[in-house]
């Protein structure tokens, strides 16, 4: 099939993928078009809605499959910033291939029917995804999909109209319709045959997917002016609203060594490619506190589309994960077809979404240090909605405190200053102190006159000053053994 030719003049890789049980081939697709362009405008498939084009409200979301580990694993994905290039070799279920060929609706789409979850109908697409992918993940598996799961996994998906009530019971009910699982075993045989299909030279097009790690840095060293994109959760962004084309883009989510993570002795080490979901996942998993904290980094489809490593070398000063990596003393590796280096995260960044690496290098690899006994680490984001929104200010702390002194501070701020930073005078102030409440009030007043935050839409610059020390008060407050303090139960906003 044949789509609408790019206006910049260069070779495109035809985008091979499963759709409807059949390999669908589609050629001459311009590498920065989305996923939903495609879907809407090339193939007709309207029932995918284009909502705020940002990743926001989800009435955009489809659901990818993808290989990992020899097993099939389901993610619900906003189409409207994902690049079509980058669904290659996947399978791809939109809201018009759920029902079955005899009219029968799938149990996603049918429990929104019996539970009353649908008004207007505009963002119902974008639920049922969500619920499809859900149901994928976890009912498969025999689990039992409870409120407070529906309530996270939806926190991408935004209703304007019916109120979430019913499509919070829609999540619980449908799973006790009659089954209708995808048959994974065929699916996974049309995935192989992709996989091992014969490809036209990588040299020659204008978007590009290494398989392996030599392939992208000898792609970055021959094309160090070519944008790299991982989920497009930020670089589709630029696609969308500010209108930018590339002529040359190098898509690493498919570089095998970089969608990895491996245990080491001191480190856990996570790959540039592996998705926010499953390297969030990881962290909660030894550092189970965080849960909430993980849950709340935008919606369930930008954390499956995102990836650690972009966030990362993305440097957005309000970026979430950079204070906790801060604060956990990550490193990063950056590689070359030269050589490599590795260096702490906080020396990455030289100003507002600048960096210290060259043309040819790429963030390949996160270090994360393991838990050490007797830390204590509290991580917290303040914005104007609990779910599915960007930090106004974001601090983390982790301190080790051995016979009431504090031996080891490392702090890790965000939306402060041009860059994600380390609060490296009020770590001083705390190491080889007494954890009383004088050494926290002198640690409040460095740490307010540490930075010099910027007024913007989300808060102003006292606002964010007053705060950051009210959060090193209320880690105080909760290591004196006071009850977690809710913020769940209501909306802290920005002072004008």
């Amino acid at each position: 099939m044949n789509l609408t030719p790019s206006p910049v003049q260069h070779s495109v890789k035809t985008i091979r993928f499963v759709r409807r049980g059949e390999v669908v081939n589609l050629g001459n697709v311009p590498p920065d078009r989305t996923l939903l362009d495609l879907l809407r405008e090339d193939l007709g498939l309207t029932g995918t809605k284009e909502g705020c084009g940002e990743g926001d409200c989800g009435a955009c979301t489809v659901v990818l499959g993808q290989v990992e580990d020899g097993a099939l694993r389901f993610r619900a994905i906003n189409s409207c910033i994902r690049l079509a290039h980058s669904i290659d070799g996947m399978a791809l279920w939109t809201v018009e291939d759920l029902a079955a060929p005899d009219g029968r609706l799938h149990p996603a789409q049918e429990a929104m029917l019996q539970c009353h979850a649908s008004q207007c109908g505009f963002c119902t697409p974008g639920f049922v995804m969500s619920l499809f992918g859900m149901y994928e993940n976890h009912a498969r598996q025999g689990e039992r999909i409870t409120r407070a799961l529906a309530q996270e996994e939806l926190s991408g998906n935004l209703c304007r109209c019916t109120g979430y009530r019913p499509i919070l019971d829609a999540a619980q009910h449908m799973t006790s319709l009659p089954p209708a699982f995808v048959d994974t075993t065929d699916l996974l045989s049309k995935l192989e045959l992709i996989a091992h299909a014969s490809r036209a030279p990588e040299a020659d097009l204008a978007y590009k997917l290494p398989k392996t790690l030599a392939e992208l840095l000898k792609l970055r060293s021959a094309q160090p002016k070519a944008q790299l994109v991982a989920g497009c959760t930020d670089v589709g962004l630029w696609v969308t609203k500010q209108h930018r084309q590339f002529e040359q883009i190098i898509d690493l989510t498919q570089v095998a060594e970089l969608r990895q993570m491996e245990d080491q002795a001191q480190h856990l080490l996570i790959g540039a490619a592996v998705t926010l979901a499953d390297a969030f996942a990881a962290l909660v998993q030894r550092w189970p506190q965080l849960h909430n904290f993980a849950s709340r980094f935008a919606g369930l489809p930008v954390r499956n589309s995102g990836t650690l490593g972009g966030n990362v070398a993305n440097g957005s000063p309000i970026g979430d994960s950079m204070p906790l990596l801060i604060a956990l003393g990550a490193s990063v590796v950056l590689m070359s077809a030269r050589g490599q280096r590795a260096l702490p995260l906080e020396k990455l960044y030289t100003g507002y979404r600048q960096n210290v690496m060259a043309a040819d290098e790429v963030l390949a690899f996160i270090k994360v240090p393991q838990p050490e006994a007797g830390e204590t680490l509290k991580v917290y984001k303040i914005s104007k909605r609990y779910d599915d929104d960007i930090s106004a200010v974001c601090l983390a702390i982790k301190l080790l405190i051995e016979g009431g002194v504090v031996q080891q501070a490392s702090i890790g701020a965000g939306g402060v200053a041009a860059t994600p930073a380390r609060a490296v005078q009020t770590e001083a102030a705390l190491t080889g102190q007494p954890w009383t409440l004088d050494t926290v009030q002198h640690a409040i007043a460095v740490l307010r006159a540490e930075f010099t935050p910027l007024s913007d839409m989300r808060a102003s610059s006292a606002y964010r000053t007053e705060v950051l020390g009210n959060l090193l008060q209320r880690y105080w407050l909760e290591s004196q053994g006071m009850q977690q303090i809710n913020l769940e139960s209501f909306v802290l906003e920005a002072k004008a």
